[in-house]
């Protein structure tokens, strides 16, 4: 199997790794992309950046109130 952040993962397809990566892994090598698009366009004044593991992707929400969505312009 392969190695990554310290769990085994066997060979083959990895649809989703605990850190929200799709990997293959063969006994050459482990190679991996994430699941997850970085906000880059957006309000920085009034809204934060926050990971939701369960979702494997980023919130952006108003730094006065989280509990509210700041629109999203550009991921990459």
């Amino acid at each position: 199997g392969c190695m990554l952040d310290g769990k085994l993962y066997p060979f083959g397809e990895i649809a989703r790794t605990e850190n929200c990566f799709r990997c293959s892994c063969s006994p050459e090598a482990m190679r991996c992309c994430s699941l997850f698009h970085t906000p880059t366009g957006y309000d920085r004044e009034n809204c934060r950046v926050v990971f939701n593991k369960e979702s494997c992707d980023y919130d952006v929400v108003r730094k006065d109130d989280p509990s509210k969505e700041c629109p999203v312009y550009s991921r990459v």
